[in-house]
């Protein structure tokens, strides 16, 4: 079976969608749009696919394109991307894949965890009090930047509650989430390649993902709580 792609005529619907975001002009086009969503989720489905050859994902999740407008200044009703996520087998495995496909150079794929709650988020930050050298040593391995870089996403100012602000690991600590994204353009998204080299990237995160989810099924004497 050949590779399933997202055509440049899913890229081209944003476009026009993204000048034309109204009720109106979606329903005279909806049957354009169910026809690209439908390739667009057999896409989805052969990275879901790949995933579990070398890891467990329990399922994948192709996001609606109604955007919630009840509390959010834009009212506009309709996204202009294709946004999809892929999770990972709980409670033993923790982490996540999306998948964000979106016109003018804006797609992207991301991994990592996005809100961790409280507890885990406590627990993650007392295991880098402890000895943040293991996740150091994974993030920063070559192979491993080449891939994903640094990680992105929110952190505090300043030292969380009752964390040492001079602690070694506090760039570390500080962090509220752990997340690597990698960009792609229109032209790469549109390739014959750009599906593989999503589930290539993905396998490369599995260091990061086997020593997190260690973290977060044990507690600091590394005793399972499953």
């Amino acid at each position: 079976m050949a590779t399933p792609k997202f055509s440049k005529e899913i890229l081209d619907f944003f476009k026009k969608l993204e000048k034309n975001n109204d009720r109106d002009w979606f329903s005279e086009h909806k049957p354009e749009f169910k026809a690209l969503e439908i390739k667009a989720k057999a896409a989805y489905k052969y990275i879901y696919e790949n995933l579990n050859t070398h890891d467990v994902v329990d399922g994948f999740k192709l996001f609606r394109i109604y955007r919630d407008v009840r509390f959010s200044k834009n009212k506009l009703p309709y996204k202009t991307h294709f946004g999809g996520s892929f999770n990972r087998k709980k409670p033993e495995l923790r982490g996540g894949y999306y998948v964000h496909i979106q016109p003018n150079n804006e797609s992207f794929i991301a991994t990592g965890f996005w809100e961790p709650n409280k507890d885990d988020l406590l627990r993650i930050r007392r295991e880098f009090e402890q000895d943040a050298s293991e996740i150091r040593d994974i993030i920063s391995n070559k192979k491993f930047k080449e891939v994903w870089g640094e990680f992105v996403g929110d952190e505090l100012k300043t030292a969380p509650r009752d964390f040492d602000k001079e602690h070694p690991a506090i760039d570390l600590i500080r962090k509220k989430q752990f997340i690597f994204t990698k960009k792609y353009t229109d032209k790469d998204v549109t390739s014959d390649q750009f599906i593989d080299d999503v589930i290539t990237s993905f396998k490369a995160i599995k260091p990061f993902f086997d020593y997190m989810s260690d973290v977060l099924t044990t507690n600091l004497n590394g005793e399972s709580i499953i």
